[in-house]
């Protein structure tokens, strides 16, 4: 961001409205879309690093196909109110904008094909070192999140900020603004008229808050950024550091040689994903206020696997087409305390220990979802051995009348292989008394809940209630979000992903999967009906676990192939 930027600018928030708004209301994929070659071409470039001040996507060229190119049953976006308020750099009110028609520009499917990939090289290889050095001067950075926000460490996200300007200085001068108060917002200007917004653009995100490191066991300094025997180590390398120089070092070396997309770019860079995920809702509310409806959305979460699979011995690319709702739980549990030598029957402690115990006995039923039947459909042909014959015949089984005993086979696969199918429970905080002799008059327990595709939030929470069937153990919701959207794994966007991904791993097997664990994506369900998580990595059972624990390190070669990655994905998106 530059510095004529006020980080402290009033951005609208995220309405409840707009996230609870039902798959009907949402934008859809339409027919018919203004060549390139149709659009007014730009006069002249922008002032580096403006704030988003372009004017609404144009739909006038729209107005005369849309009627022959409309089905009966098509979906129209939702009309969005002039913005008469919104800041410019210099602090005055932008122009005001013409309201959106009601209907925004249709969408042509695009071409079959793509550009052809440009395959992972020794030349791409040397972008990794380059890569492995902004990634580990960025580790060093502790941009720790909290809950709190007299907890979070605003001096680190200012130097985290302001190291990406120097790394990115062509990013750097895009249009920009700020997404809460470290948040980060940038528009890359596709063909066509670059103060006119296009309304199907792509959508990068990756996130710069990390997970805190308190009581773990790391064998080095957790904020090193050591980079050793071709690894980068510390907290952030997968989580999301990694994706995020990946994304930029892309970005910034195409500015470099003066490529133009096709359609607009944006890159979100969130602030607090491993909390509140605030700063991704004032992203996507001021997308939607602007009248775009994202073509694509690529956030961080599956990667590049092989040891997950049996019977499969090459390399798998996970890319989540959808995540899991997520129940943040609170138990509380009372008694009058007092001196530890004389406890009562049944101290809050005991009693809370009690509702633990019972939650922890009670597993949630298994079900196999459809993007684990797709998943389990595309890999069962590659799998071989005896291994590979119960890969298929589990998969045969997981799409007909008995899907029940496929998801109990798979619930018993690992831990892995038993989230994807079920709703988990992790007991995560335990509070007592605050001494050692003292019985504690409030005990508390945090759970941390991932609610199955196919589920609701209401539902587990009553389940949770007859698992503890205690009614004085107190249950709190502090935050809950519902199973995401699928994504569908058959169109464009899914097929540039994939030869996106062939680029930098050419013999990976891409599959649909579902991710285990909450993102930014899902903040931008509501506004793109193709929203898409992947992290291209490659990533082993071991560096998955360090995820959020100890020892967390990518490899050089993998952060290349990163780079790679995006480049492809960026190169191919078609007009």
């Amino acid at each position: 961001m530059s510095a004529d930027i006020d980080p402290t600018e009033a951005i609208p928030q995220v309405t409840a409205e707009m996230i609870a708004k039902t798959s009907a209301q949402r934008a859809p994929s339409p027919a018919v879309e203004p060549t390139p070659e149709a659009r007014p071409q730009a006069a002249s470039t922008p002032a580096a690093s403006t704030l988003l001040s372009a004017t609404r996507p144009d739909t006038s060229l729209a107005r005369s196909v849309r009627a022959a190119s409309r089905t009966p049953d098509a979906r129209e976006a939702p009309s969005a109110a002039p913005e008469k308020d919104a800041p410019d750099k210099k602090g005055q009110p932008v122009a005001e904008q013409p309201a959106a028609p009601d209907a925004v520009l249709s969408e042509q499917p695009g071409s079959s094909s793509f550009v052809p990939a440009e395959p992972y090289g020794e030349g791409h290889a040397s972008a990794g070192l380059i890569a492995a050095g902004h990634l580990s001067s960025l580790v060093q950075i502790p941009t720790v999140s909290a809950w709190d926000p007299q907890y979070v460490d605003h001096d680190a996200f200012a130097r985290h900020r302001a190291a990406l300007a120097t790394f990115y200085p062509r990013v750097h001068a895009l249009q920009s603004e700020p997404a809460g108060n470290h948040g980060l917002l940038y528009r890359w200007p596709g063909r066509g008229r670059r103060d006119v917004l296009h309304p199907y653009p792509v959508v990068l995100v990756a996130h710069q808050d990390v997970a805190p490191v308190d009581g773990m066991d790391w064998a080095d300094n957790p904020f090193s950024g050591q980079i050793r025997d071709g690894v980068v180590h510390g907290r952030g390398t997968l989580d999301d550091k990694g994706s995020l120089v990946a994304v930029l070092d892309a970005v910034e070396t195409l500015l470099g040689e003066s490529f133009v997309p096709e359609r607009d770019i944006w890159l979100f860079f969130g602030a607090d994903e491993e909390t509140t995920g605030e700063s991704a809702q004032i992203a996507v509310r001021r997308l939607y206020e602007l009248g775009v409806r994202p073509w694509l959305v690529i956030d961080g979460g599956g990667s590049v696997v092989t040891d997950v699979f049996p019977g499969l011995d090459r390399q798998t690319a996970l890319v989540g087409v959808a995540e899991k709702g997520l129940v943040g739980v609170n138990l509380y549990t009372t008694d009058v305390g007092g001196h530890a030598a004389t406890p009562g029957r049944r101290s809050a402690t005991t009693r809370l220990a009690r509702a633990v115990t019972r939650v922890g006995r009670r597993r949630f039923a298994a079900r196999v979802n459809a993007p684990t039947v797709d998943m389990l459909g595309r890999v069962a042909p590659s799998a071989t051995g005896l291994k590979g014959t119960f890969l298929r015949v589990v998969t045969k089984v997981a799409s007909g009348p008995l899907s029940k005993l496929a998801a109990w086979v798979l619930a018993g696969g690992g831990p892995e292989a038993s989230a994807t199918v079920r709703t988990t429970v992790a007991v995560t905080e335990l509070e007592g008394s605050a001494g050692a002799n003292v019985a504690a008059s409030t005990a508390r327990a945090h759970l941390d809940v991932r609610v199955a595709l196919g589920d609701t939030v209401d539902r587990t929470v009553k389940r949770l209630r007859r698992a503890i069937r205690d009614k004085k153990v107190e249950i709190e919701v502090v935050e809950s979000s519902e199973p995401s959207e699928v994504s569908p794994a058959d169109g464009q966007q899914f097929a540039l992903l994939s030869e996106a991904i062939g680029a930098s791993y050419p013999d990976a097997l891409v599959v649909p999967y579902v991710m285990l664990a909450a993102s930014d994506a899902r903040t931008f369900t509501p506004i793109s009906d193709h929203v898409y998580r992947f992290s291209p990595f490659v990533m082993t059972c071991e560096q998955r676990q360090s995820i959020h624990g100890a020892g967390e390190h990518l490899s050089v070669d993998s952060l290349g192939r990163g780079v790679h990655f995006y480049r492809e994905v960026l190169r191919k998106i078609p007009g």
